[in-house]
C-alpha cells in the first residue's frame, strides 16, 4: 500500500510525496561521496501532506500530514518483527537507499510506515526529529536498563544534528550527567545549551584523561555519534569496567576497528521503534526536545553538502523544498 505525499520537511535527506522540508545528514553525505549503495534521490526523512491514497490505504487521508523515516517498510512476516523490532527486520527497505529519497516535491510512502504529525508542531522541528530524534532515541534505549538518573554518559558528536538532540534528550529526559564532546565555540555553546554538563574539546584536550577527571572511573556509557575511526577508538577509554559503548555513526565501510572484549560491552544502534517516534514528537510538542534548526532554500543543498563534508554544520540544516499550489 503507497500513498503520494507532499514533501513539507525533512533533517537529513529526503522520500517521494509533495514537497515543503528537508533535512541534511550523514546518510546524505555518504550517498554523495559514494560510501555505500543508495537512490540517485537521496533524503531519509520529510514531512509532507497526504496528496492521494493508493489502493486499500485506510489508516491515512488526503491533506494529512505524516512524516517519512529512514525505515520505508519492513517485511513484518520474521521473527524480529513479531517480536516488536520491525527497525531490525533483516528484509527492510530504506528510504533513499531502496527506494527514492524525499528531496524531491513528490514522493511514494507505504501508507503502513508513516508517521502522522501533531497538529501544532512546526514541520521544521519535526523532520530532524523523524531521522536524528529518533536515531539518538533508539541508541539512549540500550542504556534504559543499564543505567539511572545521576550516571555520566559521553557523547560525541555533541554538537551535530544527531548529537545536540541526543544531549538534550539524555540530560532533559533520563536525567543523565551528559559529558559532551566536539571541537569549536559553537558546538561548545550548541552542546552546553542542550544539557551538557560538560563540553571536552578533542582538538585540544585530552579527552579521556579529562573525563576520568570528572567521572572519577569513567563514565557508565558513551554514544558514538561521529563516522570517524578516531571517534570509535576513542570510546573504550572513556567508559569504565562494565560500561557500555553505542555505536550510531557510519563511518566508510573500509573501516575496521579492533576493540577488545575485554574492555568494553559493545551495542550497536542504528535507528528507534515507531513508539519512540510517536513520543518524541509529543516532547517537541511539549518543547522539551527541540532541534536547534537553520532552514535553507532547496539551491543551497551543494553548499550544505560539502559543509558537512567539512564538518561545519551545527544542530541540523533543513531545506525547504518549493512545490506547485
Amino acid at each position: 500500500m503507497t500513498s503520494p505525499f507532499r514533501n513539507q520537511g525533512q533533517a537529513k535527506s529526503c522520500s517521494n510525496w509533495n514537497a515543503q522540508v528537508y533535512g541534511i545528514s550523514s546518510h546524505s553525505l555518504r550517498a554523495v561521496l559514494g560510501w555505500g549503495a543508495y537512490n540517485p534521490i537521496i533524503g531519509h526523512e520529510g514531512v509532507g501532506t497526504v496528496a492521494k491514497l493508493g489502493q486499500n490505504v485506510s489508516n491515512t487521508s488526503i491533506g494529512q500530514r505524516v512524516g517519512l523515516k529512514w525505515l520505508y517498510n519492513a517485511c513484518t512476516e520474521c521473527n524480529t518483527c513479531k517480536c516488536g523490532f520491525k527497525h531490525y527486520c533483516p528484509n527492510q527497505q530504506n528510504t533513499s537507499r531502496h527506494v527514492p529519497g524525499t528531496l524531491q516535491q513528490y514522493a511514494l510512502a507505504d501508507a503502513n510506515f508513516i508517521t502522522p504529525i501533531p497538529n501544532g508542531l512546526s514541520s521544521e522541528i519535526a523532520a530532524p526529529l523523524l531521522c536524528a530524534g529518533l536515531t539518538m532515541s533508539g541508541a539512549l534505549s540500550h542504556l534504559e536498563t543499564s543505567l539511572a538518573p545521576g550516571d555520566w554518559v559521553v557523547i560525541s558528536g555533541s554538537g551535530g544534528g544527531l548529537g545536540h538532540v541526543g544531549v538534550q534528550m539524555a540530560a532533559r529526559l533520563n536525567k543523565y550527567r551528559v559529558i559532551a564532546i566536539d571541537s569549536g565555540e559553537e558546538k561548545k555553546e550548541i552542546s552546553l545549551s542542550s544539557g551538557a554538563e560538560v563540553f571536552i574539546d578533542f582538538k585540544t584536550e585530552n579527552v579521556a584523561k579529562r573525563v576520568a577527571e570528572i567521572t572519577g572511573e569513567g563514565a557508565h556509557a558513551t554514544i558514538v555519534v561521529p563516522g570517524t575511526k578516531e571517534a570509535f577508538e576513542m570510546a573504550p577509554a572513556v567508559v569504565r569496567n562494565l560500561g557500555i559503548i553505542v555505536n550510531v555513526g557510519l563511518p566508510r565501510n573500509d573501516i575496521e576497528i579492533p576493540i577488545s572484549a575485554t574492555i568494553c560491552a559493545a551495542r550497536g544502534s542504528s535507528v528507534g521503534t515507531e513508539e519512540q517516534m510517536a513520543e518524541l514528537l509529543q516532547y517537541a510538542l511539549q518543547g522539551v526536545i527541540t532541534p536547534a534548526i537553520e532552514v535553507f532554500e532547496f539551491s543551497e543543498v551543494p553548499r550544505l553538502i560539502q559543509a558537512l563534508i567539512d564538518d561545519g554544520i551545527k544542530g541540523r540544516a533543513v531545506v525547504t523544498i518549493p512545490y506547485d499550489t
